[in-house]
């Protein structure tokens, strides 16, 4: 039997002590265990005892026959003892083995019996020479003494019987001391459960050392192992407005950009503008056909706020660069993620570019393809010619006209701007930039005279790739939600990155005038006069909710978003229904020239709420919107941050309001706590509010019904 004795707690002291205590216990109750088998001994022996003492009575009867039966001759009576007495003794012999056999052994036969082991004989062929080694010395003691021999034997049997005699008396009063036994073994047994019941209700304290311990404590972040650029990169002042600068005094700016930028109204530059666009020129300083000191230049990155001026950073420095250009060839070329974005900033170059020479193109789609190739090149006797040196395009269309359109080459390219970056490389977009760069890189076989100027992929700098010059193609990154992740970023293949940044920790001045360095998580920057507020909401109430603020509270100028055209289309079905507000949609249903006339007419302020998509959400420059409502939660923080930076653009104020659910205002506010974004407030609506609206709302949705139902029957005809 084995007794396991868990200790969980305890210390020290306390261990020793419950150890000797169950090296106690364990003692007693194998005590208690050989006196039991002790006792099961002598019940067998007594079992066996009547059997025994018959066939005493009759070995007893037998001798005195054999001694009643001496003849005065001598010889043949002196035989039957001689075989009586020789019986006797065998009889004797074979009962003082059985009580050796059930008698418990004692510890010195144990010892006995393991020497003789380790001899290497067996206990039982040892007793078998003892056997026969006696059995001849019995025979001649017996022919020789036959009647000692006699005397002792029967004074011996007469011994065992008074034995067992005193052993059936005392048989008794052990079982009763067994029972005893038995009893205080089942006590201790009850005893030592109800113990062990009570450790494990009330476990006394613990002194172990646990690893991990059960204190909850502050993790310490891991910090990211980062590229040199990427860990200390130019930082960007956040707030626009206190760190304007005028345009006179960035260096390096051409005198008729100067003019361009005063007709247009422009007095001084963002923070973003002023850090960039001098860095630009100074990596063209020597012209475009090489870097500075004929070296490659830099790759530049930039991660700003929404309406930080982005768009101008790039358009000023390119536009400079090519205004000495000779021989019209695609120099430039702009990539972004949606047709209204591309239309915005082709308008940006156009205004820019008036007057010098230099020709933009937009290839988004929205003209036929064979219009576009027009656009871009031209065949003429000698072979085809560019018309373009600014191409701004869609990734779509593009990896179209690099495949299809004969006579367009990137072989001239020297800057190839990425706008909205992080949607390029997140999109599946990455095949496209790919195509960019081998088309730039690809070698023409018919052009032998131009073999000097032919550009090979960059590699190392020896002296065989010095001795001719080569037009070095730069990469501009640019987006309000730059990922950080040095593995999407190694897609891009950047050469020596520099990082324009205005994410980053402030310093705050204590009230004994130290500074110290706030903490924060920030991923990314808000414009500085946003204000954010959330709703929280049923399903139910949002329309109503949509309406009381256009209504009751009297919104002008509100974009809001939805996470669908289809939710777009019926809200702006619903909204047109109940009346009292002048509403339209913007989406990818509609047709570019619709979408073109909406856009006016909200920015003319002819339309005072656009209910519209993500299609808006990125980089697009709505002009005036006061409001944003996030009409449907966004799913993700980059589409937050696009969305809510429609408003609050080149240091304006704005205010954006977000209808989450109730079952997703958890995680709603979890995902702006990760991003940085703690400034957000709850502004709760009361039902009361939306009561005066409810009859009306009622009788909105039988039309939008009615209005859903032609709509289906018109698509199905």
């Amino acid at each position: 039997m084995a007794l396991f004795c868990i200790n969980r707690y305890g210390g020290e002291e306390e261990q020793e002590q419950e150890g000797a205590e169950a090296e106690e216990r364990a003692r007693v109750l194998l005590e208690r265990l050989r006196q039991q088998a002790k006792a099961r001994q002598l019940k067998k022996q007594q079992e066996a005892q009547p059997e025994g003492g018959e066939g005493e009575g009759e070995l007893s009867g037998g001798a005195g026959l054999g001694g009643a039966g001496l003849s005065p001759g001598g010889e043949p009576g002196e035989g039957k003892r001689k075989r009586k007495g020789e019986s006797e003794e065998q009889s004797c012999a074979q009962r003082q083995k059985k009580l050796k056999q059930k008698q418990p052994r004692s510890s010195s036969e144990e010892r006995a019996d393991t020497e003789e082991a380790a001899d290497g004989s067996t206990p039982s062929k040892k007793k078998e020479n003892r056997r026969k080694s006696k059995v001849p010395q019995e025979r001649t003691e017996a022919d020789s003494e036959e009647d000692i021999k006699q005397q002792e034997n029967r004074s011996n049997l007469k011994n065992k019987r008074k034995k067992g005699d005193e052993e059936t008396e005392g048989a008794e009063p052990k079982k009763k001391d067994n029972g005893e036994r038995a009893e205080r073994n089942q006590s201790t047994k009850e005893e030592l459960s109800l113990a062990a019941s009570e450790e494990e209700a009330n476990p006394p304290p613990s002194t172990l050392v646990v690893l991990g311990d059960y204190d909850r404590k502050p993790v310490q972040k891991v910090q990211p192992f980062l590229p040199q650029w990427l860990a200390q990169p130019k930082l960007l002042q956040k707030r626009i407005r206190d760190n304007l600068v005028p345009i006179t005094d960035v260096p390096g700016i051409h005198p008729r950009l100067l003019k361009k930028l005063q007709m247009n109204g422009i007095e001084s530059f963002f923070p973003v503008q002023a850090e960039v666009i001098p860095a630009i020129l100074q990596s063209a300083s020597n012209g475009y056909l090489m870097g500075q000191g004929g070296y490659r230049p830099k790759d530049i990155c930039v991660s700003a706020p929404t309406g930080s001026g982005k768009t101008l950073s790039f358009v000023i420095p390119i536009v400079q660069v090519l205004l000495d250009r000779v021989v019209c060839q695609v120099r430039a070329l702009v990539v972004l993620p949606t047709k209204e974005l591309a239309q915005q900033v082709s308008k940006v170059f156009n205004i820019y570019t008036d007057g010098t020479g230099l020709k933009v193109v937009l290839i988004t789609g929205q003209k036929s393809f064979a219009k576009e190739q027009e656009m871009l090149v031209q065949k003429k006797v000698t072979g085809y010619c560019s018309l373009a040196d600014i191409v701004v395009a869609t990734p779509g269309r593009l990896t179209d006209h690099i495949s299809q359109t004969p006579g367009f080459s990137l072989m001239q390219l020297r800057f190839l701007i990425v706008d909205e970056a992080d949607r390029m490389i997140d999109d599946m977009h990455q095949n496209c930039l790919n195509q960019i760069v081998k088309a730039a890189f690809q070698v023409e076989n018919d052009s032998g005279s131009n073999m000097l100027f032919q550009r090979t992929k960059p590699g190392p700098i020896t002296a065989a790739s010095s001795c001719y010059p080569q037009i070095p193609l730069q990469k501009l990154l640019f987006s309000a939600t730059l990922t950080q992740d040095p593995e999407k970023l190694q897609q891009l293949d950047l050469f020596q990155p520099r990082l324009f940044t205005s994410v980053y920790s402030e310093k705050k001045t204590l009230g004994d005038g130290t500074e110290t360095e706030q903490e924060t998580n920030k991923k990314y920057t808000l414009p500085e006069g946003l204000s954010q507020c959330y709703v929280p909401c049923d399903l139910n109430s949002k329309p109503l909710l949509l309406l009381h603020f256009m209504l009751a509270m009297k919104f002008t100028r509100v974009l809001c978003f939805t996470n669908s055209r289809e939710a777009s289309h019926r809200l702006f079905l619903l909204v047109q229904a109940f009346g009292g507000v002048t509403v339209a949609e913007f989406s990818s249903r509609l047709p570019p020239n619709e979408r073109q006339r909406t856009m006016k007419e909200f920015e003319q302020g002819k339309i005072q709420l656009l209910i519209s998509t993500d299609a808006t959400a990125r980089g697009i420059d709505i002009k005036g919107v006061n409001y944003v409502i996030n009409y449907d939660a966004p799913q993700f923080i980059r589409t937050y941050i696009h969305r809510v930076g429609r408003t609050a653009r080149a240091g304006k104020m704005g205010v954006a309001f977000s209808l989450v659910l109730r079952i997703q205002e958890r995680r709603f506010l979890r995902m702006l706590k990760d991003a940085g974004i703690q400034d957000i407030k709850k502004h709760p609506v009361k039902g009361n509010s939306l009561k005066p609206l409810v009859q009306q709302y009622e009788e909105a949705l039988c039309k939008l019904e009615k209005t859903v139902k032609n709509e289906r029957a018109q698509k199905r005809a």
